[in-house]
């Protein structure tokens, strides 16, 4: 999938590769029990998981936030990261090298950030920041997930996320 959210973002949020339910909606984080949008609006303030899609991107866009994955191609029975084989990452470098205010990278999870940060290299200096994964197989209590998410509302410009209009 293309990425989605900000054209000239300051923070790319990067997921290993989409799962089954969201490759079948072409949504990024479309399984209902994916926590990925309550995290995230939790950690920017906004109540991004009662809002419908389209909104939803809307809202990264003007938080200067896009979202993406790191794997381009790969075999995988089923949606586990765990699962994953013959990866071809997605060109990351060239998204940073075309993304000048880019400050920030976050992984959703240890998947995307082994193979994120390989594809990554040291192409520039940017915050590369771990996340625990928002997959519902992983079952670190939300609250701990959240804990950690919340860096993300102070990524942008190294203090918190302003308020993003929308």
């Amino acid at each position: 999938m293309a990425p989605a959210g900000s054209s000239d973002a300051r923070l790319l949020i990067l997921g290993s590769l989409p799962g089954e339910a969201s490759l079948a909606a072409q949504r990024y984080y479309a399984h209902p029990q994916n926590q990925f949008w309550r995290l995230l609006g939790q950690a920017i303030g906004e109540d991004l998981a009662t809002l419908a899609y389209a909104k939803r991107i809307e809202v990264l866009a003007a938080c200067e936030i896009a979202l993406w994955d790191v794997v381009a191609q790969a075999t995988r029975p089923g949606s586990l990261d765990g699962a994953i084989r013959s990866v071809t990452p997605n060109p990351l470098r060239d998204f940073v090298a075309t993304h000048p205010r880019l400050r920030a990278v976050a992984f959703n999870g240890q998947t995307a950030a082994r193979i994120g940060r390989a594809a990554l290299g040291n192409s520039r200096q940017l915050q590369l920041v771990d996340l625990p994964s928002s997959s519902p197989a992983y079952t670190l209590p939300f609250d701990h997930k959240a804990e950690r998410w919340a860096v993300l509302g102070r990524l942008h410009g190294g203090q918190k996320m302003p308020h993003c209009e929308s």
